[in-house]
C-alpha cells in the first residue's frame, strides 16, 4: 500500500510548535465517547482520563512505539461494571476488570505461540456479531431512561436537551467535514450543555466552588493547589482488600467480556494496518497490541477507572490528517492525565446533565449494535442456513432477556448472567453444532493483508 500523502510516520518527531495542538486535537476526537462511560458506571471521568492516558502510553512501549493507537473506556464494559458494582461495590467491579486484564495477556500468550487459527474457531462471526449486537441493545434502556426520565418520572424539557443532543450529533456524524467531522459526539455534547444551562438542569456548584479557589488563592501555591486536584482513586491494598472483594460471580460477569473485546480489537488492528499503510498485526504483532491493551486495563483496574480498549475514533484522526506519529498520541495521553488532575475540568465533566449524555448514548448504543449486523454482513454470514440463525437467535434472546444460570461448584455460588451468558453459549453452539465453515462467512474475519513497508 503506497503511503504518498503521509504527513508524519509513526517514528517522526513533532516539531515542538505544533505538537501541542496535534495532540489536543487527537486527545478531543476520544474526548466525548471517553468521558461517557464513566458517566453511565457511575466512575470518576477525572480517574477514567488519567487511567486513559497512564493505559496509552503503556500500550505504546508495549508495542515498541510501532502502533499509533490510543486506548479509551471500553463501552462493551457498561452493564458488566454497573452489575459487579451493584453486587459488591467499585472494588469489586476493579477487581473484575483486573482479571479481565489478565485474561487478555492469556490470550495474548496463546495468540504469540499458536497464531490466528484457533481464535476463528472460537469467535467466527456468528458469534462475535450477535454478542456485539447484544452489547448495544442491552444499553438501550438505560440510553432511553437518562434521556427523558427524573428519578423514573418523565421530563419533557430533560427529553428535549436529549434530542437537541442527539439531532446536533447526527448532523455533525454526517455533514461536518475534516476535524470537525471527527468529533460530533464531543460537539453534540457541548450544544446540548449549553442548552441544558439556558433552560436551568445544570448544577454547577461545584463550577463555581472550583472556581473561587482559583481566583481567591492569595499565592502561588495555593493557585496550583485550587487548579490541579487528586482524582478519586480507588487502589487495591490501600483503599480494599482485593482478596475480600473478589469472588467467582464477579469473575463469570467480567471476564467473558473479553472474548468480545479482542475480536473488536482484531478488527481495529486491520483497519489501522491499512489506513496507515503497514502490518500491525504481523509487526509487532497482534500478541504484542492485546498484551499491551490488556495492560492498559490492568492499570485502570488498579487506579479505579473503566477497561481500557483501542478506539474507531482513532482510526479516523489518522485517516483524516494522515499523522502517525506516535510521539503524537503520547502527547494526547499526557494532556489526558494533566485533564484528569485539573479540578475545574472535573468539575464541568461532573455537571454534564443526564439526558445530554443521553441523547448522545441513544446514537452511540445503536451504533454499537449496527456493528454487530456489519459484522455478519461484511463476513457474507448466511443466516438462510439454520445453524447460523440457531446460534444468533440464541445469542440474541439470551443476552437481551437477561438470561442467568447460578450454579454451585465445592459449596462456591457461581452466577453468569446477560452477555456472559450469551457470549459462552454462543461459543459452545459454535464449538459442538454440525458445519462449522458456514459460520465463518467468507473466512476473512481475521485475514491480514501483507502490506508494503
Amino acid at each position: 500500500m503506497e503511503r504518498l500523502d503521509m504527513v508524519m510516520d509513526v517514528g517522526d518527531i513533532p516539531k515542538k510548535s505544533k505538537w501541542f495542538m496535534l495532540s489536543l486535537q487527537h486527545l478531543f476526537a476520544m474526548f466525548g465517547a471517553t468521558v461517557l462511560v464513566p458517566f453511565l458506571t457511575g466512575l470518576p471521568p477525572a480517574v477514567a482520563l488519567v487511567s486513559s492516558g497512564s493505559g496509552t502510553i503503556a500500550y505504546l512501549l508495549i508495542t515498541k512505539g510501532k502502533i499509533p493507537a490510543y486506548l479509551g473506556s471500553s463501552f462493551a464494559f457498561i452493564a458488566p461494571i454497573v452489575t459487579a458494582i451493584n453486587e459488591g461495590g467499585v472494588p469489586a467491579a476493579m477487581m473484575g476488570s483486573f482479571m479481565a486484564g489478565l485474561a487478555y495477556g492469556a490470550i495474548a500468550l496463546l495468540i504469540g505461540t499458536f497464531g490466528l487459527d484457533w481464535i476463528m474457531k472460537v469467535l467466527p462471526p456468528i458469534v462475535v456479531g450477535p454478542v456485539i449486537i447484544v452489547i448495544g441493545l442491552g444499553l438501550a434502556p438505560t440510553a432511553i431512561d437518562m434521556a427523558m426520565n427524573v428519578d423514573g418520572d418523565y421530563s419533557g424539557a430533560h427529553f428535549s436537551v436529549a434530542i437537541l443532543t442527539l439531532i446536533v450529533t447526527i448532523i455533525g456524524s454526517l455533514f461536518f467535514k475534516g476535524f470537525f467531522g471527527l468529533i460530533p459526539i464531543l460537539i453534540g455534547i457541548v450544544v446540548g450543555y449549553v442548552y441544558a444551562l439556558i433552560i436551568g438542569i445544570v448544577d454547577t456548584t461545584g463550577i463555581s466552588a472550583s472556581w473561587a479557589q482559583i481566583t481567591g488563592a492569595d499565592s502561588i501555591g495555593d493557585f496550583f493547589s485550587a487548579i490541579f486536584v487528586m482524582p478519586d482513586f480507588v487502589i487495591p491494598f490501600i483503599d480494599y482488600s482485593p482478596i475480600d472483594v473478589l469472588n467467582m460471580n464477579i469473575i463469570a460477569i467480567m471476564v467473558p467480556v473479553a472474548i468480545v473485546t479482542i475480536a473488536e480489537h482484531i478488527g481495529d488492528q486491520m483497519v489501522l494496518s491499512k489506513v496507515a499503510g503497514r502490518n500491525f498485526i504481523k509487526k509487532p504483532g497482534l500478541h504484542r497490541s492485546i498484551m499491551g491493551d490488556g495492560v492498559a486495563t490492568l492499570i485502570a483496574s488498579c487506579l479505579g477507572g473503566p477497561p481500557n480498549t483501542t478506539y474507531g475514533e482513532n482510526i479516523g484522526v489518522l485517516a483524516i490528517t494522515r499523522i502517525f506519529s506516535v510521539f503524537v498520541i503520547g502527547g494526547a495521553a499526557v494532556l489526558a492525565i494533566i485533564f484528569g488532575f485539573t479540578g475545574i475540568i472535573s468539575e464541568v465533566i461532573s455537571s454534564i446533565p443526564s439526558p445530554v449524555m443521553g441523547g448522545v448514548s441513544i446514537l452511540l448504543f445503536g451504533i454499537i449494535a449496527s456493528s454487530g449486523l456489519r459484522m455478519l454482513v461484511d463476513n457474507q454470514v448466511d443466516l438462510g442456513h439454520n445453524r447460523n440463525l440457531i446460534i444468533a437467535s440464541v445469542i440474541l434472546v439470551i443476552g437481551i432477556g437477561g438470561a442467568l444460570i447460578r450454579f454451585s461448584i465445592f459449596g462456591v455460588e457461581f452466577e453468569i448472567a446477560g452477555m456472559a451468558l450469551a457470549a459462552i453459549t454462543g461459543v459452545i453452539l459454535n464449538l459442538i453444532l454440525p458445519d462449522k465453515e458456514v459460520g465463518y462467512g467468507n473466512g476473512k474475519m481475521f485475514e491480514t493483508e501483507e502490506v508494503e513497508e
